[in-house]
Parts: C-alpha cells; structure tokens; sequence
C-alpha cells in the first residue's frame, strides 16, 4: 500500500510563492492519478488540482487556476503544487491524494492521502 507524504508548507506574506511536494513512499507514483485537496478550519475539504498518471490532462479549481500548477515527476516519484500569487483566503492544511486512473476532482473517489501540511498566508 503507498504512503503519501506532503512537504512544502508554511506561513507566507500575500503575494508571495510555495512550492508543495508530494512523495510515494512503499509503491510507485506512476500508478496513479494524483490530486491535491485543501480544508480550511471549518470548510470542507475542498478540490484544488489534479493530475492524470502520464502528465497529459490537468484540471484546476476556478479558485486556483492561473496561480497554481500541478506537475509530477514520475521518475522521482513525488508530485509537485507550484502556487504563485498567493492569497489569505489560500489558508488550509493542504492534501495530496492518489487514486487508480482516471484523475477526478471528487475527493470520495481517491484511494490513499497524505496527512497534509498547513499553508498559512498573511495579508
């Protein structure tokens, strides 16, 4: 069974970048379609990207698109979440997830999640 394992967060002024990664850990990444979810305290979790198993489909939230760019680089078995221009209302613990293909952006449909790593960003 794989293991997710995010790294990356932190706390950021608006405006600013980070650059989130996911790693596989037990199994290989190249199995799977990957996503990225995010909850806010309060909110449910909450769709951000994905990533089709061979990098040739992308999808975004309306929330994100624009800033935000999904990657995966299967060779080093880890996914990346490059978020540019970031805002307060970005503030949530961020997930990784992965899911046998198709990708999709229902998070009830993902086999394995990572424990999440908080993104807090000031105004």
């Amino acid at each position: 069974q794989v293991r997710l394992v995010e790294s990356g967060g932190g706390l950021v002024q608006g405006g600013a970048s980070l650059r989130l990664a996911c790693t596989a850990i037990g199994g290989s990444l190249s199995s799977y379609a990957m996503g990225w979810f995010r909850q806010a305290p309060g909110n449910e979790r909450e769709f951000v990207a994905a990533i089709s198993r061979y990098v040739d489909r992308t999808i975004y939230a309306d929330a994100v698109k624009g800033r935000f760019t999904i990657s995966r680089d299967n060779a080093k078995n880890t996914m990346y979440l490059q978020m540019n221009s970031l805002k307060p209302l970005d503030t949530a613990v961020y997930y990784c997830a992965a899911k046998f293909p198709p990708s999709a952006t229902d998070s009830a449909l993902y086999n394995y999640w990572g424990q999440g790593t908080q993104v807090t960003v000031s105004s």
